[in-house]
């Protein structure tokens, strides 16, 4: 371990791995800090996400898996974690915003956001392998036929997947023989437990891989607790205090280096920023933790009671019905025998108190006890149940604030607050179960508090035209510190309303074409 980087980068998701392989393709001596684990064989990932010491992300209780659910006052936020951050758990689903998206927001107006970005989204597709879903599961025929009652237009998504053929090894596709080999998808559904087959184009295969040719360093299970500025801006860098994370015994080790990039995820960076404001950095914006969106999401598992369907075939996602200009439906999969979340699951229900909706469930259970009996004790829910993703881009937000307690927790700021009962969202989980004879059921935390469930947790750190309206200017660097910059979703300063993974890859590959190469000294 070296005692000084030009950049180290807090978290390996999206960002921090677009940001590893521009910087070190400058010249940079780079180091990426990574909280979660190195998964490096097949056998690393779960193979059903009832292995919940390999699925779930919970160290305190011995779960170092790459799926972790962070609990709000107003929202569930779902999260990857690991050597490669949320692309190990995500549904591998890349697409470009609508352009309202461009438009909108805190960064409204501060550069010609969609012009900009096209050809970075260019290269971001190009870089994670995007290419067209080609087969047609049984979730996508039921989304077809969805899409034709909906009188909306039904697409298959582009994914970070390769294809090929199923279960044969070739040599890397994708970047003349310097990435690894890749096998042919063979449509076991299990993308979001980790890909088992080396078929989905995770950054470690990608970005990450590359990085490390070029010098770079990754070290997992460690964690960033302090960073301190060696001047009262940064302009001479900054020392970066880490810790094991695991174990009881904590390890502490420093490195320096001339520069940073906060690149842990909305649930990391934006609590680790909310600490060092305390103390490290006085200076960041008092914007801190504003702008939170969730893309107003609504997952909703209708579990079938033909024994003759099976929606875990195919991939993570594999089709999307574009309601209109804002809204947005796409199916999800988990592989068979993945039932875990079956536990957690209650009936659909709406209302504004608890005591209503605790009195509709229980209503439901009265009139319907068959049909919930059928769902608890189905054979295997996850072939059994057509989980709905919808997405919609209403630009509402919550605020990220330090509790008295030390936690991390939220507040409304602007707009109605992310509602677990979006009615759209239900009257097309409704129109599913008509399709496929079946039953509605949503998180028990969704029925039961009212806390809906995202996967797409975004801002805290936003754009501004300064340090009074937002965290970060339009090339991603901190207001007010020297060579610090926030690369991952907390960046995001609009909703998208579509899955955020390639417009944060995207946003990162124009931060880091801003960066001079690194001058050489004699």
């Amino acid at each position: 371990m070296e005692a000084s980087y030009d950049y180290v980068i807090i978290g390996s998701g999206f960002g921090g791995s677009v940001s590893a392989l521009r910087l070190s393709q400058k010249g940079y001596k780079v180091l990426v800090i990574e909280k979660g684990r190195w998964y490096q064989h097949a056998d690393d990932f779960p193979k059903s996400n009832w292995n919940l010491r390999k699925w779930m992300w919970l160290p305190t209780l011995g779960l170092k898996g790459i799926f972790k659910m962070t609990f709000y006052r107003h929202v569930v936020a779902l999260s990857g974690v690991g050597v490669g951050g949320g692309s190990l758990v995500y549904a591998n689903t890349l697409p470009v915003p609508k352009s309202p998206f461009f438009n909108s927001g805190h960064w409204a107006g501060l550069a010609d956001w969609e012009n900009d970005l096209k050809p970075h989204y260019e290269t971001a597709k190009k870089m994670l392998g995007a290419n067209a879903h080609p087969y047609m599961s049984k979730s996508d025929k039921v989304m077809q036929q969805l899409a034709k009652d909906e009188n909306a237009p039904f697409a298959k998504t582009d994914v970070a997947v390769y294809f090929g053929k199923p279960g044969e090894t070739v040599a890397d596709p994708y970047f003349g023989g310097d990435g690894p080999d890749r096998t042919g998808c063979v449509l076991c559904g299990g993308c979001m437990l980790g890909c088992r087959y080396n078929s989905k184009n995770t950054l470690d295969k990608n970005y990450l891989h590359l990085a490390q040719q070029l010098g770079a360093k990754i070290i997992a299970e460690k964690e960033v607790v302090d960073v301190v500025p060696l001047d009262s801006q940064g302009a001479h860098g900054y020392e970066i205090t880490f810790q094991n994370t695991f174990g009881w015994i904590k390890k502490t080790q420093k490195v320096k280096a001339k520069g940073i990039i906060f690149a842990g995820g909305v649930t990391g960076t934006v609590p680790l920023l909310l600490q060092l404001k305390k103390k490290s950095l006085p200076l960041l914006s008092d914007t801190l933790g504003n702008g939170v969106r969730t893309n107003s999401e609504s997952l909703i598992g209708v579990t079938t009671f033909d024994k003759t369907n099976d929606f875990s075939e195919g991939i993570a996602i594999g089709s999307i019905i574009h309601l209109d200009d804002q809204r947005h439906l796409e199916p999800v999969k988990y592989s068979a025998g993945s039932g875990f979340f079956r536990l957690l699951m209650a009936p659909m229900v709406s209302g504004s108190s608890f005591l209503g909706r605790l009195f509709s469930m229980i209503k439901d259970f009265v009139m319907h006890p068959i049909d919930n009996f059928r769902v608890f004790l189905v054979d295997d829910w996850s072939r059994r149940t057509q989980i709905l993703l919808y997405m919609e881009s209403i630009d509402s937000t919550l605020k990220m604030v330090t509790s008295k307690t030390g936690m991390t927790t939220t507040q409304k700021e602007n707009g109605p607050p992310p509602t677990a009962f979006n009615p759209k969202a239900q009257e097309l989980a409704k129109k599913t179960e008509a399709i496929i004879n079946g039953k509605s059921m949503v998180m028990n935390t969704e029925s039961l508090f009212g806390i809906p469930t995202t996967a797409h947790i975004l801002g805290g750190a936003c754009m501004g035209k300064d340090a009074t309206s937002g965290v970060i200017d339009k090339n991603n660097k901190v207001f007010n510190y020297e060579n610090m910059y926030v690369c991952d979703g907390s960046m995001i300063s609009a909703n998208p309303g579509v899955n955020p993974s390639l417009s944060i890859t995207a946003i990162t590959e124009r931060a880091m074409g801003l960066i001079s190469v690194k001058e050489c000294r004699t």
